[in-house]
C-alpha cells in the first residue's frame, strides 16, 4: 500500500527508492499545467465529453466542430513553453538516470525541453494525418490554411470564450476545413481520439521502456486512461518500485510503492538535484 504525504521526508523517500536505478517515466497532463495548458482530468477541472473517433467520422459537421475547436486550442498549445519539470526530466535523461519518457500528452513539450527518447502514447498535435492516403502534414501548415480559409475567425463575435478559458466557434457551419493536398481526403490531427486504440507499435515502444527499467516514475497523471494503468500494472508484475507524483488520487495509488501528493514541477526538480551526480 502507498502512503500519500507531503513532507520533505516523502521526497527523501522517493530519492531513496529511485537512487542507483534506471527510471522509466510516465507523464500526464499534470506536468504541463505549469506551462499554461489546463488539466481536464484533475481536481476541479470541468467535466468534458471528448469527441469520439466514430463521431468524427460520422459527418462533415462533426469534423467542422472538432477542427474549429482544435484549431483554437492549437494556438494555446503552440504558445506554451516547457517548464521546470520538463527540463528536469531532460536533465535526468542526459545524466543516465532516466531511460526515456512515455507521455500521455500531445503538446510536444518533452521533446522541446531536450528529452531524446520520448514515446507519445496519444500522438502529437503538431502533425496532421490524411485518413485516406496516409500523407502526414505539419500542423503549422494546416493552421495557416485554416486561417486563410476562415478570415472571419478574427472577428470579435466569431468565438465564444468559456469561463474556464476554453473557446468555441459560434458559426460552425461556415467553418472550412482543408482537405489533403495529395488526394483530397479528410484530415485528422495525429492524436488518439476517444474510442481509438493506441497504435500497437507505439504501445510496444512504451512497454519496452518499462521492461528495460529498474523503476517507474509516474508524474502528473491520474492514470484514468487505460494505456497508462496498463503500464503501471506491467511494472507491478515485474516487481519494479513505482513512485507516483500527482495532486489528488490516481487509479494507480494502490499499486504504488510510494505516492507523493505534490506538485509535479517542484518534485521533479528536487529529484533531479538529488539524483544527478
Amino acid at each position: 500500500m502507498s502512503t500519500a504525504v507531503t513532507t520533505d521526508a516523502t521526497i527523501d523517500s522517493a530519492i531513496d527508492i529511485l537512487a542507483d536505478r534506471t527510471v522509466a517515466v510516465l507523464t500526464g497532463a499534470g506536468i504541463s499545467t505549469d506551462s499554461g495548458i489546463p488539466d481536464y482530468r484533475g481536481e476541479g477541472a470541468p467535466r468534458r465529453t471528448p469527441m469520439s473517433f466514430s463521431q468524427f467520422l460520422a459527418d462533415a459537421r462533426s469534423r467542422k466542430r472538432y477542427w474549429a475547436g482544435s484549431h483554437l486550442g492549437y494556438t494555446r498549445f503552440s504558445a506554451a513553453e516547457p517548464n521546470a519539470g520538463h527540463f528536469a526530466l531532460a536533465d535526468l535523461e542526459a545524466a543516465g538516470v532516466v531511460s526515456g519518457v512515455i507521455t500521455q500528452n500531445v503538446d510536444g513539450l518533452h521533446t522541446r525541453a531536450g528529452s531524446r527518447r520520448v514515446v507519445p502514447l496519444h500522438g502529437t498535435m503538431d502533425r496532421v494525418l490524411c485518413l485516406r492516403c496516409g500523407q502526414m502534414f505539419a500542423r503549422d501548415d494546416i493552421a495557416a490554411q485554416i486561417d486563410a480559409l476562415n478570415p472571419w475567425l478574427t472577428r470579435p463575435d466569431a468565438v465564444t470564450i468559456a469561463p474556464d478559458g476554453d473557446a468555441e466557434v459560434n458559426d460552425v457551419d461556415s467553418f472550412v476545413v482543408p482537405e489533403c493536398s495529395v488526394c483530397g481526403g479528410e484530415l485528422k490531427p495525429d492524436v488518439v481520439f476517444f474510442g481509438e486504440f493506441v497504435p500497437p507499435l507505439r504501445f510496444e515502444a512504451a512497454r519496452e521502456l518499462v521492461d528495460g527499467a529498474d523503476a517507474l516514475l509516474v508524474a502528473g497523471s491520474s492514470l484514468a486512461v487505460n494505456s497508462g494503468i496498463r503500464l503501471v500494472e506491467q511494472a507491478r508484475r515485474r516487481r519494479l518500485p513505482i513512485v507516483v507524483v500527482n495532486r489528488g488520487e490516481t487509479k494507480g495509488d494502490a499499486r504504488a510503492t510510494l505516492k507523493l501528493d505534490a506538485g509535479t514541477s517542484e518534485t521533479l526538480v528536487a529529484l533531479a538535484d538529488a539524483l544527478i551526480r
